[in-house]
């Protein structure tokens, strides 16, 4: 099976927003990944809009011919743009106005009630539902019992870890994915990738999919974004 690469733009937005006006324009971006090899783009629309506005939502949906995977908390707001626009994916993502970048995966055990009704209004939508979570067998329990037919793990610790540690990491990644796969839910992986680090997560059989952004965006400032991205579906490709 082809691992699918998914290219997160979100930091394109971040460096036109600094400035103000048009330039450099995520939806532009976008075309570059998809024509470098990228199988799919994602979106994070978060509540303070500090990088991806209302408006590039409308204008990737009219100019992409591959999937949008719309990253989104569980507000009520946020469904109701989903709903409006009717990406391919939503991503449902633990989101803290105060942070940096999303620090860890959606507690979805902890959060059952409130998740369900989001996670079944955009099931009934048509919108192929995930749930940002950590490898963990509770996280994926939960993701079973809201009828989400994806998880993506949060990579983060394993990307941040050395030695041993990351290798206990990566064994948690690759045992929560057989556990998702046997479960009939699809596995995905994404936060922290690397071209040095993204080969070992990439060799997981039962991970469809890897979503990459911030390392990719910023290694386009000394190689070009199309080079950045062929050369990650490269190392992807050379694992599989």
């Amino acid at each position: 099976m082809k691992l699918r690469l998914g290219v997160n733009i979100d930091h394109v937005a971040t460096i036109r927003n600094a400035r103000g006006g048009s330039h450099p324009d995520p939806v532009n971006a976008a075309l570059i990944a998809a024509r470098a090899g990228a199988d799919g783009i994602t979106a994070h629309l978060r509540e303070d809009r500090r990088h991806i506005t209302d408006a590039d939502i409308a204008l990737l949906m009219d100019a992409l011919s591959v999937p949008l995977n719309l990253e989104m908390a569980a507000t009520e707001e946020m469904l109701a743009i989903a709903l409006r626009h009717r990406p391919h994916a939503a991503c449902i993502v633990p989101e803290k106005r105060e942070e940096r970048t999303t620090e860890g995966g959606l507690d979805a055990a902890g959060q059952l009630a409130h998740l369900a009704p989001f996670v079944a209004r955009l099931n009934d939508a048509g919108i192929r539902v995930s749930l940002f979570i950590e490898p963990d067998p509770a996280q994926i329990e939960a993701a079973i019992r809201l009828k989400a037919p994806v998880v993506e793990f949060h990579t983060g610790r394993y990307a941040h870890l050395d030695g041993a540690e990351r290798s206990e990491e990566l064994r948690r990644i690759a045992d929560a994915a057989a556990l998702a796969a046997k479960n009939g839910i699809e596995p995905h992986a994404g936060h922290g990738l690397t071209f040095d680090n993204v080969s070992p997560v990439a060799a997981i059989p039962q991970i469809a999919e890897l979503n990459i952004g911030h390392f990719l965006i910023g290694e386009a400032i000394f190689t070009g974004l199309d080079k950045s991205v062929a050369r990650m579906r490269e190392l992807m490709d050379l694992a599989r």
